[in-house]
């Protein structure tokens, strides 16, 4: 049984007058000790691990850098690299390479945005779409969701709301401060009326896609786990109807559930 420990929680808002004051300190301090740190940090890695750690250490602040850039630049960058319809630079968890990565995948590049792009995979194939993190924290372009994936005879159980024609993997969001576990085992009981055997849960992936009913650039970030449950299925709460869906059924289905159908039709679990 696998689970993720860390729980999202967005951002509190700061005073303007206290977030200038704790740059300006962080500056002055990064100057003083910076440079005694980086020194002594080469030293360290070179003597207890030769040049492989120069190496690590030396990417751990790229990546670092990275993240930085990514918050320094990123009105630049939301003008530069990126259509209006993008997903935004700006998050203080993720690298400028992740963002980039994501717009990939969106197809919002700019014709600099595409150049930049090229560039990193000249240096490192496939640069930005690997360097995509599915564990930042969320931010206004990133709704963060869990999914049961439950597969009886190679099909996957999926359900639909009232109203809509669109079926979903069953799941939603968490609430306040609860764990995957919680969440997930209160949605599908809302929704299903059944209870996930919490010691059976294991951990499948994060998926990410353009959230559906939402503008452009902004995403949904699906957390999936399996497992077994007891009780009868029924439709319950807002859901209208629960189905079994196969490969053949992708386009029924939301966008980031077709990334998961892939996946599992690829592993040969879904037929």
């Amino acid at each position: 049984m696998i689970f993720k420990k860390q729980t999202y929680q967005p951002d509190k808002k700061a005073k303007a007058f206290i977030g200038v004051l704790l740059f300006i300190v962080s500056i002055i301090l990064l100057t003083i000790t910076a440079p005694l740190g980086f020194i002594y940090g080469l030293l360290y890695k070179l003597f207890t691990k030769g040049f492989k750690g120069i190496g690590e250490y030396c990417l751990k602040m790229a990546i670092s850098i990275d993240q930085l850039g990514n918050v320094v630049m990123q009105h630049l960058l939301n003008v530069l690299w990126i259509k209006t319809d993008g997903y935004k630079f700006g998050n203080r968890d993720e690298t400028i390479s992740s963002a980039i990565g994501r717009n990939k995948q969106l197809g919002t590049l700019t014709r600099s945005g595409k150049l930049i792009d090229t560039i990193l995979d000249k240096l490192d194939p496939n640069h930005s779409l690997n360097s995509i993190d599915y564990y930042v924290e969320p931010t206004e372009q990133i709704i963060d969701k869990l999914a049961w994936i439950r597969i009886e005879n190679h099909q996957i159980l999926s359900t639909r709301t009232i109203g809509k024609t669109t079926y979903y993997i069953p799941g939603g969001e968490r609430e306040n401060d609860e764990s995957d576990e919680i969440a997930l085992l209160r949605e599908i009981k809302e929704e299903l009326d059944v209870k996930i055997t919490p010691d059976s849960l294991e951990f499948i992936g994060v998926f990410e896609a353009q959230a559906d009913g939402h503008k452009p650039g902004i995403l949904v970030r699906m957390t999936c786990y399996s497992g077994s449950y007891s009780g009868k299925l029924k439709a319950s709460s807002e859901i209208e109807e629960y189905t079994w869906l196969n490969y053949n059924d992708k386009e029924k289905v939301s966008e980031v559930d077709k990334l998961i159908f892939d996946y599992l039709h690829h592993k040969g679990i879904l037929a």
